[in-house]
């Protein structure tokens, strides 16, 4: 079993910057694939960005790319979201999701259907 930790989340003024953080539970950290979504009210949770098993090869949404840097540490079990220049659209609740998959192509990095585990989720406002 997986257990996930989000924590980081705040409020922030537009432009401003945050950094969340996913603490992962379990052996088998370093062979899973990570994903962080989000979900604004009355919206489809959406994907954000993944992370390979290996940390090699990185995916983002379009809307975040640029802005958003993912990151893991496998000495700490933990999973990184550099989040910079935000603005109100970024406000939405985080979740980190975790696959014991490896995955080939965006597409599946990309769909929250692709990951099995998954965190409580944590607030991230960005004020106008």
């Amino acid at each position: 079993q997986v257990q996930l930790t989000e924590s980081g989340g705040g409020l922030v003024q537009a432009g401003g910057s945050l950094r969340l953080s996913c603490a992962a539970s379990g052996r088998m950290f370093n062979s899973y694939t990570m994903g962080w979504f989000r979900q604004a009210p009355g919206k489809e949770r959406d994907f954000v960005a993944a992370i390979s098993w290996n940390g090699d090869r990185t995916y983002y949404a379009d809307s975040v790319k640029g802005r958003f840097t993912i990151s893991r540490d496998g000495a700490k079990n933990t999973v990184f979201l550099q989040m910079n220049s935000l603005t109100p659209e970024d406000t939405a609740v985080y979740y980190c999701a975790a696959s014991p998959a490896r995955y080939s192509g965006s597409d599946r990095y990309a769909r929250a259907t692709s990951y099995n585990y998954w965190g409580q989720g944590t607030q991230v406002t960005v004020s106008s």
